[in-house]
């Protein structure tokens, strides 16, 4: 039978994990911690997991590698000079894996990401031998770009982006055009340099498009440490995490909490989450909670801006939406929220002064505004704050507006001159969650719910001189 590679993604936090089968064997590479995606899919497809791979120690989520190993026997493959408080199957360069009788991996030696970094090719057996189907590179060769060189620290940034070229080079020279790449990151993924240019990718295609190949070594280095933005605070505790061993996860429901702890936990600085959709917020919300909404990556600047280990109260219109958003939080080592509570926002307050409205506009309305015919019930905006990423701003941004970008909120908001402040990002998600910050601190805000590639035409004007 020929080798079938399933797609398990996370697009959340922009990565993909998979499965690859015989029909009877299956190897899981790069799972997300929550791994009963993965025993369905290996159920539903009637095989048995014999092998778990890392292709290195992860740095934007918890692994549920040890963990699904642990349940299903399997041998769990780690790099062997990666240190790690568990028992692994070690891995070197060369190393070839008998999986069953029709596929094996071949583990290559691709620093860049990480020092110990891994990809495995997926060899088929055929009537000719042995062939290469494929191969996981993990945050190597990504599509049309490479893993963000930066994570282990800025001060190795340059000698990883050398080596991440020259694995680069190592993989197009050992498989054929046709090899299908199966990569880890680079779907949103801020472990990825930049994004994902296509859906799917071989050898072939990457040699055509892929700067790493366009580029010799020291254009390469420099084009891409030039294009590293920030990326988020909770990584720090992702490689960690990964070395010790996670612990298995525990998705059951938390406790509740009526509107009096609510408002308790509010004036304790805990964080209090509304998982509803910005729009809704924006009609009517609890005063002091904070705007993530399912709908955006609302684990990735949850863990980014609070400060790790504070207690994470749960806000939803359904347990559904609750239990959707704990999948997503332990996914970053955010084990167990501290409460949760569902319904309306009428539900959540003791008295009706207890609940807020936030004013919404879009780009015509900016511009407008900045005309000096703000729409009616709408202030004029004295600030226009941008709390996009610095890579954003640099390409064009709103004429006289303030940059601050959404990491470094929490701790500037002494920086945001006086007055009411119209904050925009790019899509409207990010803004929402600034609009909340600021209104909870008392400015007088409105939240542009817009796309940014609207704004231009909607007559505001915009600085390209960055």
């Amino acid at each position: 039978m020929t080798v079938q590679v399933s797609v398990i993604t996370t697009s959340s936090l922009g990565d993909r994990s998979y499965l690859a089968t015989d029909g009877r064997i299956a190897v899981v590479v790069d799972p997300q911690r929550d791994i009963d995606r993965v025993l369905y899919l290996a159920g539903a497809a009637g095989v048995r997991i014999t092998h778990v791979v890392e292709t290195h120690l992860h740095n934007d989520y918890v692994s549920g590698g040890l963990d699904l190993a642990r349940l299903t026997g399997a041998r769990y493959l780690v790099a062997a000079a990666d240190e790690v408080g568990f028992d692994r199957v070690p891995v070197d360069d060369g190393d070839v894996i008998e999986v069953s009788e029709a596929l094996r991996l071949r583990a290559v030696a691709t620093p860049g990401h990480t020092f110990h970094h891994l990809s495995y090719v997926l060899d088929e057996a055929t009537g000719a031998g042995w062939t290469p189907a494929g191969v996981f590179t993990g945050g190597s060769l990504l599509f049309g770009t490479t893993g963000r060189t930066d994570l282990l620290g800025a001060e190795h940034a340059h000698e990883l982006a050398q080596r991440q070229h020259t694995s680069a080079k190592r993989l197009a020279d050992l498989l054929p055009d046709g090899a299908q790449v199966w990569p880890t990151h680079g779907f949103g993924s801020f472990c990825s340099a930049s994004q994902a240019d296509a859906p799917d990718s071989t050898i072939g295609r990457e040699k055509q498009v892929n700067p790493v190949f366009r580029l010799a070594a020291t254009e390469f280095v420099t084009e891409t440490l030039a294009g590293l933005d920030a990326y988020p605070a909770y990584y720090a505790h992702m490689g960690v995490a990964n070395s010790a061993g996670p612990a298995p996860v525990d998705l059951t429901p938390v406790a509740r909490a009526d509107a009096a702890q609510l408002r308790e936990r509010i004036a304790a600085g805990e964080w209090v989450v509304d998982l509803r959709h910005r729009k809704a917020y924006a009609v009517s919300h609890l005063a002091g909670t904070v705007s993530l909404g399912l709908d955006g990556p609302m684990s990735t600047w949850l863990g980014w801006l609070i400060d790790w280990g504070t207690p994470v109260t749960l806000l939803a219109e359904t347990p559904e939406q609750v239990a959707d958003a704990q999948r997503e939080l332990v996914r970053i080592g955010i084990d167990r929220p501290a409460a949760q509570a569902t319904g309306t926002p009428g539900q959540w307050a003791d008295k009706p002064a207890e609940l807020r409205e936030l004013l919404v506009a879009d780009f015509p309305a900016l511009a407008a505004a900045q005309a000096g015919n703000p729409p009616a019930g709408l202030p004029a905006p004295q600030v226009v704050l941008d709390v996009r990423l610095g890579n954003e701003w640099r390409d064009g941004h709103v004429e006289g507006a303030v940059h601050v970008p959404l990491p470094e909120l929490p701790r500037r908001m002494a920086d945001i001159p006086g007055g009411s402040v119209w904050v925009h990002c790019g899509s409207g998600y990010r803004a929402a969650l600034a609009a909340s910050l600021l209104a909870n601190v008392g400015r007088d805000v409105v939240l542009v719910n817009d796309t940014f590639g609207n704004a231009e035409s909607a007559g505001v004007r915009l600085d390209r001189n960055a």
